[in-house]
């Protein structure tokens, strides 16, 4: 056993757990296949210039023999010629695999159902049937591809003792890796250890692991495999996939580098910002909670927690994990458990000084609104600093004039926004998906230096035709500094537009020196 040291607490790692592992992601094969996903190919070019570009060793690039348009996505990513192996998924037919050799992929990943339920259900063979397809087949790819990856599709529902004839078939047929697929997600992370060690005591080529999330276990079970002696482990961007999906990149990841001190080669500071591209591109929005790349994955509210941050980051924090090695940022949040040490520094960063007695007087007032059950943002706190101080704390970089909207159902959503910026008047226009998108961008458009719209959410707080919305709206600027503001309205995109001005001029604020 060895054992890596960290604020007194030692994680052990097997002696037979590989110093280094292997990244093969699958984002933009199984990752698509997550209900409701179509990636367009210049979307599906981008994701893999960036799982190259941060060191994934290879990447599935789809299922070239499903289609025509699949085949040509396939064929332009290899056309890339990235910095990492790209691999095609073919079924056990010669013809797949012919598909796979046009392409242009470096390896072929072949796969054939072992498990009962799976032979009599979906292929209707025998065990023995399956055995001399996995022959002839991993033997024929391997005529045509260096490297040769062959899946027991339902390991882990499969009798092991069955499953290690059927590794040890494609071995002496010539794959050059196996993977273990838990399928169904149904291994737990102490099964899934224990059939890894087994395999790898009997199988003399590299392991994978492919595990699905349906209990909630797919990294669990995936480390565990790596404790077990796999060497490579498949995964997906914001664990997508299948049915409840894949384990995750970033959390896979982080657990090899940071618990067990394996390496990985990613370059873990692009985490969040690969989690962000796959999110835009994929239409499923990365849940506050996320670990690793999630909003508040180093996000902190209450008050013993925020006092100990501020102290000594390692007391509310892994310690083995800090925000600036996924490529996060650590934010203090206010709500009804904040407390004094929280509401100083977050006024102290916006250059806002306050007294003892002030400062109780603003902490009991975020408390007796975050009570009421709304969601206070930074520009609230900013608001009750500067009533309970009798100024104006708010100084504006960018005043709102005039906005102007043209839409219809034939018409491209179209806006206009006039507003001061430093001092001076500035026009500018933009389209957008829809009247409220298209104001955003033109607001953007005005500004010198470049934002991001992280989040926008609308809520209704009176019922009818004339309902008033609540908008609340959070950005981060190039640095990553996140602000988020609010504004109120009956017409959902003036409240929208004064709300993403409020942010932005809480984002000056903070940058000025």
């Amino acid at each position: 056993m060895r054992g890596q040291l960290t604020w007194g607490i030692v994680f052990f790692t097997p002696s037979h757990a590989h110093k280094q592992i292997t990244v093969f992601d699958t984002t933009l094969r199984d990752g698509e296949q997550t209900p409701g996903i179509s990636f367009t190919l210049e979307q599906k070019v981008e994701i893999a210039r960036q799982l190259s570009d941060i060191g994934v060793h290879a990447i599935e690039a789809g299922f070239p023999a499903s289609s025509e348009a699949e085949e040509k996505t396939v064929a332009r990513i290899c056309a890339l010629n990235l910095d990492t192996k790209i691999c095609g998924l073919a079924r056990m037919l010669k013809s797949d695999i012919d598909v796979c050799k046009r392409a242009g992929t470096d390896m072929v990943h072949v796969f054939i159902p072992t498990s009962e339920v799976q032979r009599v259900h979906t292929i209707k063979k025998s065990p023995e049937e399956v055995l001399e397809i996995t022959a002839a087949t991993v033997a024929y790819a391997r005529e045509q591809f260096d490297e040769v990856m062959f899946s027991a599709m339902d390991a882990t529902r499969t009798e092991w003792g069955y499953l290690i004839e059927a590794f040890r078939t494609a071995v002496n047929a010539g794959a050059t890796i196996i993977n273990v697929p838990d399928t169904v997600g149904v291994i737990t992370p102490c099964a899934m250890r224990e059939l890894i060690t087994r395999i790898a005591a009997e199988v003399p080529i590299p392991i994978d692991v492919h595990c699905h999330n349906d209990f909630g276990l797919a990294v669990a079970n995936t480390l565990a495999a790596v404790e077990g002696g796999a060497s490579q482990v498949q995964v997906t961007v914001n664990g997508l996939g299948e049915r409840a999906g894949n384990a995750d990149l970033a959390e896979t990841v982080m657990g090899c580098e940071s618990i067990y001190g394996i390496k990985t080669g990613i370059d873990t500071p692009r985490l969040v910002e690969t989690s962000r591209l796959v999110s835009r591109y994929s239409g499923i929005s990365i849940p506050p909670i996320q670990p690793i790349v999630g909003d508040n994955a180093f996000a902190h509210e209450s008050g013993i927690h925020s006092h100990g941050v501020i102290a000594c980051t390692a007391t509310f924090e892994p310690g083995i994990l800090t925000p600036e090695m996924v490529g996060h940022r650590r934010r203090l949040k206010l709500g009804k458990h904040v407390g004094r040490h929280a509401v100083r520094q977050m006024l102290t960063d916006a250059h806002i000084q306050v007294g003892e007695q002030e400062l109780d007087e603003i902490v009991i007032r975020v408390k007796e609104v975050s009570g009421r059950g709304k969601k206070i943002t930074d520009a609230d706190l900013y608001e009750i600093a500067g009533s309970v101080l009798g100024t104006d704390v708010g100084e504006r970089a960018v005043e709102l004039i005039d906005i102007a909207i043209m839409t219809g159902n034939h018409a491209i959503p179209t806006a206009s926004v006039r507003a001061i910026v430093n001092g001076v008047e500035h026009i500018h226009s933009a389209v957008g998906n829809g009247p409220v998108d298209a104001a955003m961008k033109a607001i953007v458009g005005i500004l010198p230096t470049p934002i991001t719209l992280k989040d926008f959410n609308i809520e209704a707080i009176s019922g009818g035709s004339d309902a008033i919305g609540h908008v609340t709206i959070t950005v981060e600027d190039a640095k990553g500094r996140i602000f988020d503001a609010s504004a109120s309205g009956d017409d959902i995109v003036l409240a929208s537009a004064q709300a993403m001005v409020n942010a932005i001029n809480l984002l000056h604020r903070v940058a000025k020196e």
